[in-house]
C-alpha cells in the first residue's frame, strides 16, 4: 500500500502544477480559465516533438514547452479576456471555453489525434528503498514539481512583480490606484500559469509514456477538481488538493481498475461543490458571485422575427423536405430536429433562467441509454420508453444539481461540466448495465399505433412533431408566471430572492424541465443512430448546444432552429471536413461573444 501511496503523490504532483495555474489565474482575474487543459495538452505535444522530432534533452524540452505555453497564455489573455474586462463574467467564461475548442482542434489538425509514445528519457525502475521499486523519472518529476512550486513562492513573496500580482489578486482597483498596470500583471499571470501547464504536460507524457492532443479536457477537469478541492485562488490549497486527488485516484485504480479513474476525479469535483464549495483553504460567499447572464445577452435586441418567417419554416420542414428531399437530406433534417430539441433545453436553463450549463450532454446521454436499453433489453414499446427517458434524465439532473443550487456564477458552470463528465465516466465504468466502451447496438426502430417508423420520412415526421411540441412548451413556459420568475433570477438573483422568489425551487425546476427535454432528444438520437456509445456524448455535444443557443439568441425558440440549421445541417453536407467544423464551432462562438452576443433572433 505504501507503494500505491507514493505513486499517488508522484501523479498528484502533475495535478498540483495544473491546479496552481488555475488558482493563480482565478486569484488575479477572478475567472476560471477553461482553456488551461488545452494548454496542458499542447505542452505535452510540443514536448513530444522536441524529444522525438528534434532529439532535445529533458532540460531543453522543458524550457521549450515553457516558452511556447507561456506565449499561448498571453495570447489567450489578450484575445479572450482583455476585451471583456467590463463585461459580465459570462463573457470571459465562454470565451475561454471557445478558446479551448480552438486550441484542441488546431492541435489535432497539426499533430493528428492518434496517441504517440513519449520516450521517458530517464529510467523508470532502477531504484529501490524499503522494498519499493521506483525510477529516476519518479524522482525527477517530484523534483521538478517542488522546484517549480518553490520558485513561484519565492517569486510571489520576494520580488516586486510578485508583490504586484498579490496586490492585484487582493484588490484590482486599489492596485491600479497604486500605479500597478493591472492589464500587464494579468498577462504575466496567464504566462506563468500556462508555463506550469506546459511543464505538467511534459511530465505526464513521460510518466505515462504516451501523449495525445485529446488529453486536454480530462486534464483540465482534473486540475479543476484539485484547485476546487483546495480552494480556488489558494496556492497552498492547490498543492494539497492536487496531492490528495493523486492519492485517491491511485488507491481507486488499484482497487477497482483504471476504468474508474475519471469517475473518481469528477466525483471528487462534485463532492467538493456539494459540501464545501470554498474548498479546504478557500472561502465562499454565495452573494459575491455575479450572475452569469443579464445585461450581456439582453442589452441589444436581435432581428425581429416576422410571423411569415415561421410559416415558411413550417412549410419547408413539413411539406417540401419530406416529399421532395432525398433520404440523405431527410436524415440531415432529422438531426436538425433532434439537436434543436436539445438546444431548446438549454434555452430554458441558460437563456431564460440564466444558469449557464456546459453539460447538457449528460441528460442527453441518459435519455439515449434509457430508451435504448428499455426497448432493446426489456422489450418496452417506444411510446412508453420515450417519456420515461425524459423523466429519468430530469430526475438525475435534479438529484445531481440539487446540492449546488445555492451556488452562483462559474461554480454552476463547473458543476454542470463535472456532472456531464461524471455521467460519461459512469457509462464507461458500469459495463454490466451500459456495455461500457462497446456501446449499445441494434436499437429497434420506434413502433407507433402498430406502424414501424423504419423509413427516413416516417422517423423525420415523428421528430418534427415532437420538435413543434417542445417549441410550444418552451414558449408557453417563457410567457408564464414561472418564466417571469426565471427572468428575474437571470437578471438579479438577490433582487429576485428579495421579491419572494424561492431561488432553489425555481432553479431545480428549470434543470428538471431542461433535463427532461434533453432526455427526449437523446431518446430520438438513439433510435435514429441504432447504436450509441459513451464517446458520442462528450464535451463537443455540450459545446455545440451552447453555440447553437448563442447563435440563434439565448431566449429565442425559433432562433434555436436557425442556429441548428447553420451548425448541424450545413456541416452535415460536408462530412469530409468534420475535424475542421469542430474548430469552426469554437471560432464562431468566440466571434459571437465578441461581436454579437445577443444572437440573430435574440430577445431579452
Amino acid at each position: 500500500m505504501l507503494s500505491v501511496f507514493i505513486s499517488g503523490l508522484i501523479n498528484g504532483n502533475t495535478y498540483v502544477l495544473i491546479a496552481i495555474g488555475m488558482s493563480l489565474i482565478f486569484g488575479v482575474a477572478n475567472l476560471v480559465n477553461f482553456a488551461h487543459g488545452s494548454i496542458f495538452a499542447i505542452g505535452a505535444m510540443v514536448g513530444w516533438w522536441f524529444v522525438v522530432g528534434l532529439g532535445w534533452p529533458l532540460w531543453a524540452t522543458l524550457l521549450g514547452a515553457i516558452v511556447i505555453t507561456a506565449l499561448l497564455g498571453v495570447a489567450i489573455e489578450f484575445i479572450c479576456v482583455r476585451p471583456f474586462s467590463s463585461a459580465p463574467p459570462i463573457a470571459t467564461l465562454l470565451s475561454t471555453l471557445a478558446a479551448s475548442f480552438v486550441l484542441d482542434y488546431s492541435s489535432q489538425l497539426l499533430f493528428a489525434s492518434n496517441t504517440r509514445r513519449f520516450p521517458s528519457l530517464l529510467p523508470t525502475d532502477n531504484l529501490e528503498v524499503a522494498g519499493i521499486r521506483f525510477g529516476t523519472l519518479d524522482v525527477t518529476i517530484l523534483a521538478v514539481s517542488l522546484v517549480s512550486v518553490l520558485g513561484l513562492w519565492i517569486f510571489l513573496k520576494y520580488t516586486r512583480l510578485g508583490w504586484a500580482i498579490r496586490a492585484t489578486a487582493q484588490d484590482r482597483d486599489a492596485a491600479r490606484q497604486m500605479g500597478i498596470s493591472v492589464a500587464a500583471i494579468q498577462s504575466l499571470t496567464f504566462a506563468i500559469a500556462s508555463a506550469f501547464g506546459g511543464i505538467a504536460g511534459v511530465l505526464v507524457g513521460m510518466y505515462y509514456s504516451n501523449v495525445s492532443p485529446t488529453n486536454g479536457f480530462n486534464a483540465g477537469l482534473e486540475g479543476f477538481a484539485a484547485a476546487t478541492l483546495g480552494g480556488l485562488g489558494s496556492l497552498p490549497g492547490a498543492i494539497v488538493g492536487g496531492l490528495f486527488l493523486g492519492v485517491v485516484e491511485a488507491f481507486g485504480v488499484t482497487w477497482f481498475g483504471d476504468v474508474v479513474r475519471q469517475f473518481i476525479t469528477f466525483a471528487v469535483l462534485l463532492g467538493v461543490l456539494w459540501f464545501k464549495p470554498g474548498g479546504l483553504f478557500g472561502t465562499f460567499n454565495p452573494l459575491s458571485q455575479e450572475p452569469l447572464t443579464g445585461t450581456f445577452f439582453g442589452n441589444t435586441k436581435g432581428w425581429r422575427l416576422q410571423p411569415w418567417y415561421i410559416g415558411i419554416m413550417i412549410v419547408l420542414a413539413a411539406v417540401v423536405l419530406p416529399f421532395f428531399g432525398g433520404d440523405y437530406l431527410i436524415q440531415i433534417g432529422t438531426l436538425v430536429a433532434i439537436f434543436s430539441i436539445l438546444a431548446l433545453s438549454l434555452t430554458l436553463i441558460s437563456g431564460t433562467a440564466g444558469q449557464i450549463s456546459i453539460g447538457q450532454a449528460g441528460p442527453f446521454a441518459i435519455g439515449a441509454y434509457t430508451s435504448a436499453l428499455l426497448t432493446r433489453e426489456h422489450g418496452w414499446p417506444f411510446w412508453l420508453a420515450f417519456p420515461v427517458a425524459g423523466i429519468i434524465a430530469a430526475c438525475i439532473s435534479v438529484v445531481v444539481m440539487a446540492p449546488v443550487l445555492k451556488l452562483r456564477g462559474h461554480y454552476v458552470a463547473i458543476a454542470t461540466l463535472g456532472t456531464s463528465a461524471m455521467i460519461s465516466a459512469a457509462l464507461l465504468s458500469f459495463q454490466n448495465i451500459t456495455y461500457g466502451p462497446m456501446g449499445v447496438s441494434n436499437i429497434p426502430a420506434p413502433v407507433l399505433f402498430g406502424y414501424t417508423l423504419n423509413t427516413p420520412v416516417a422517423f423525420y415526421l415523428l421528430c418534427l412533431v415532437i420538435l413543434l411540441g417542445v417549441i410550444a412548451l418552451v414558449t408557453r413556459l417563457q410567457r408564464s408566471h414561472l418564466g417571469r420568475g426565471w427572468h428575474a433570477i437571470r437578471e438579479d438573483e438577490v433582487a429576485a430572492q428579495s421579491s419572494g422568489i424561492p431561488l432553489a425551487d425555481y432553479k431545480s425546476l428549470v434543470f428538471a424541465i431542461g433535463g427532461f427535454i434533453a432526455g427526449l432528444a437523446g431518446s430520438l438520437l438513439a433510435h435514429q443512430y441504432t447504436y450509441i456509445s459513451p464517446d458520442i456524448f462528450d464535451l463537443t455535444i455540450s459545446m455545440l448546444a451552447l453555440t447553437i443557443v448563442i447563435l440563434g439568441g439565448m431566449g429565442s425558440s425559433f432562433g434555436v432552429i436557425l442556429g441548428t440549421l447553420i451548425l448541424v445541417g450545413t456541416p452535415e453536407l460536408f462530412r469530409p471536413l468534420q475535424d475542421v467544423r469542430y474548430l469552426g464551432y469554437g471560432l464562431l462562438l468566440l466571434l459571437l461573444i465578441r461581436f454579437r452576443p445577443q444572437g440573430i433572433w435574440g430577445k431579452s
